[in-house]
């Protein structure tokens, strides 16, 4: 699976996360009075929201991803293409199940939610010009970056290959 894809995928499903244990944090408060949750809440997504924007600049963006991409292995083929399902799984599985128990302990203690949803909303607008750095890289330098199948639970490696350069002139010389 591409890099790109799975940024995008880690963008979206730490989004839907956000989404989901706001709802439950909604669900869960709108049958009683616990107000200090609902002001609680209304602070701390506040905060993962001006947080997430200032850590998703494109710059730092940019700067988050060059590491990563530094360290990926040249390879000369295309690596062999297994299941980008099975990729993605494997890798964003850890996001799922804190959705899914954040969620379920935001029933009955509206808090984890509420909390849970800032952490996601920040993470979702961090990771959200991550995709379109590495796309620009992939662009201006003709290769593709491919994730090495692995556990989520150590760090992402990549795969880096010759892409499919478009006939365009070099910088600097006429069309």
């Amino acid at each position: 699976m591409t890099f790109c894809d799975l940024l995008r995928m880690t963008m979206l499903l730490a989004a839907g996360a956000a989404t989901v244990l706001a709802a439950v944090t909604v669900i869960a408060v709108s049958g009683g009075d616990d107000t200090l949750t609902i002001y609680v809440a209304a602070v701390w997504w506040t905060i993962a929201l001006i947080a997430g924007l200032i850590l998703g600049r494109p710059a730092r963006a940019a700067e988050a991803m060059s590491p990563v991409l530094a360290q990926a292995r040249t390879a000369t083929a295309l690596p062999e293409m297994g299941n980008p399902t099975r990729a993605a799984l494997a890798r964003l599985w850890p996001i799922a199940a804190f959705a899914v128990v954040a969620g379920v302990l935001g029933f009955i203690f509206p808090g984890v939610a509420a909390i849970g949803a800032g952490f996601a909303l920040a993470a979702a607008l961090a990771w959200r010009s991550r995709e379109a750095a590495v796309a620009a890289i992939e662009e201006r330098d003709g290769v593709r970056f491919y994730v090495e199948p692995g556990s989520a639970l150590q760090p992402v490696s990549l795969v880096r290959t010759p892409g499919l350069r478009r006939d365009r002139p070099p910088p600097g010389h006429p069309p």
